[in-house]
């Protein structure tokens, strides 16, 4: 077993009090995450530490949370590459509800804005899908892997000082329906992305690219969006 000490975050705003640090001394098997930390404080040493966590594969991203000072997945960061303590704190930029659980609705308010969905009011030949080549496939591929953690959106200094910024993650969303031949909505998501709240927010920092768990280009995507407004060419 490898003993791991973690050094948790915790805050109930309801309370009024400032966040506190707390410590606990756990162990986790060799190959062990971060997130097998928490349970086993969660499951033995205190039942009231919150945070969420579901698939704990990598694939929901519900347990994004800043370790070490980096937005990570809790599930897919080894506590035996990480020096300790290991420090937990709660995504920054969103409001905190308890301990590691922040309010995700700011986010998805700007996910929303993008219209991340197919848009196309003509059905599709009779008996056939709406079809696409491999090589208009590739043109998005990357954005498809988004798994809306909000990494790449916390990670973002102008989200942290703007909460009217749409963010990262909803501009790669944008681009994943923007560049897809099916859709006839690119357009209108390029017009809404054009305003003082969209695209050319972005700095251009790449926090958000070292940030996303699934290796998006997330930088690129963006700077790719922002030619298309300038360019009208899709």
């Amino acid at each position: 077993m490898l003993p791991v000490k973690l050094k948790v975050q915790r805050h109930g705003p309801e309370s009024g009090a400032e966040p506190v640090w707390a410590e606990y001394d756990t162990e986790v098997e060799d190959n062990g995450r971060v997130l097998d930390a928490l349970h086993y404080v969660k499951w033995h040493m205190d039942g009231s530490l919150a945070f969420r966590r579901s698939c704990a594969h990598g694939v929901c991203g519900s347990d994004a949370m800043v370790i070490n000072g980096v937005n990570r997945l809790a599930c897919a960061v080894l506590c035996r590459d990480l020096e300790q303590p290991i420090t937990v704190e709660p995504l920054r930029g969103l409001p905190v509800e308890k301990d590691l659980i922040v309010d995700m609705e700011p986010f998805f308010e700007g996910y929303k804005a993008v219209l991340p969905w197919l848009i196309n009011d003509e059905s599709p030949p009779a008996g056939s899908e709406r079809r696409q080549s491999p090589q208009e496939r590739r043109r998005y591929d990357d954005t498809t892997k988004c798994i809306l953690c909000a990494a790449c959106t916390t990670s973002c200094p102008i989200f942290w000082s703007d909460d009217s910024y749409v963010g990262p993650a909803a501009i790669v969303n944008a681009h994943r329906f923007i560049y897809d031949s099916r859709d006839e909505g690119g357009s209108e998501r390029l017009e809404a992305l054009s305003s003082s709240d969209g695209a050319f927010r972005c700095r251009t920092t790449f926090n958000c690219t070292d940030a996303c768990p699934r290796g998006i280009k997330v930088t690129e995507a963006i700077q790719e969006v922002k030619r298309s407004i300038f360019f009208k060419k899709i």
